[in-house]
């Protein structure tokens, strides 16, 4: 017999706004008990207490993924509190990265790419795996624009290249264990971080999509709930893309 979804623990990284409180919401409306890791205080606060709000259980912790200290002792701080059934690594530098060609692009620029949004998501796995619960599930967010090529995004694309790589590396090593990983690829969502993306990309999405309508976070939401659940225990392995056809493979 399961362990029902509401003495489950879900962590999401990067839930202060956005698809990451999207996601969390989603998550704690689904009943489990949401830790909201984040950046910004004050976001991730207003997340937790929207959650709460709702009749939801969450609990805010402040993460910096990209620093070693900083998710060891959100490692720490959930290791007294019972196994962590599922975690979203949905923390991520998006807005305002593009624009540069590859060759123009600063290595400072390109590391703390690299340190947020590749080595971040393994980072939080590899602190959060002694305490994860078998069964369990991880789902890493990646995007659709490291499928497609998108130009002026080298380190971005590269980045959530190996988010992709990571995850699937990953389930080959925790399938045994009754842990699936598993990725999703958003196309370019209306939240905050992308309105800083030029007109250009978004109109490219308006008119190569197959559903032409803008993206909306909850349109990724339902996804995520499945990849947490208990009907997607043999999918694991998969890079899944909601853009509303953008990329078809």
């Amino acid at each position: 017999m399961t362990e029902p979804a509401a003495r489950r623990t879900v962590v999401v990284t990067g839930a202060g706004r956005g698809l990451g409180e999207a996601m969390a919401r989603r998550a704690a409306a689904d009943g489990f008990r949401v830790v909201v890791a984040e950046l910004n205080t004050a976001w991730g606060e207003r997340t937790a207490q929207a959650i709460r709000s709702a009749g939801g259980e969450a609990e805010f912790v402040p993460l910096d993924v990209s620093d070693p200290e900083s998710v060891a002792a959100l490692a720490d701080r959930l290791a007294g509190s019972g196994p962590v059934y599922g975690l979203v690594n949905n923390a991520a530098l998006a807005n305002g990265v593009g624009g540069r060609e590859f060759q123009d692009i600063d290595i400072e620029v390109w590391d703390r790419l690299m340190a947020v949004n590749a080595r971040g998501p393994w980072l939080v796995a590899k602190h959060l795996l002694p305490l994860m619960s078998r069964p369990g599930r991880i789902v890493n967010i990646a995007s659709d624009a490291a499928l497609y090529g998108s130009p002026r995004l080298a380190h971005y694309l590269a980045s959530k290249g190996a988010v992709v790589s990571l995850t699937r590396g990953m389930a080959r090593e925790l399938g045994e264990q009754g842990i699936t990983v598993n990725a999703v690829a958003p196309g370019l969502t209306e939240v905050e971080a992308t309105e800083t993306v030029p007109r250009e990309r978004h109109a490219l999405y308006a008119t190569h999509r197959a559903i032409t309508r803008p993206q909306r976070p909850e349109d990724l939401t339902g996804l995520v709930a499945y990849l947490l659940g208990e009907e997607s225990r043999y999918v694991t392995g998969q890079v899944l893309a909601v853009n509303g056809g953008f990329t078809m493979h």
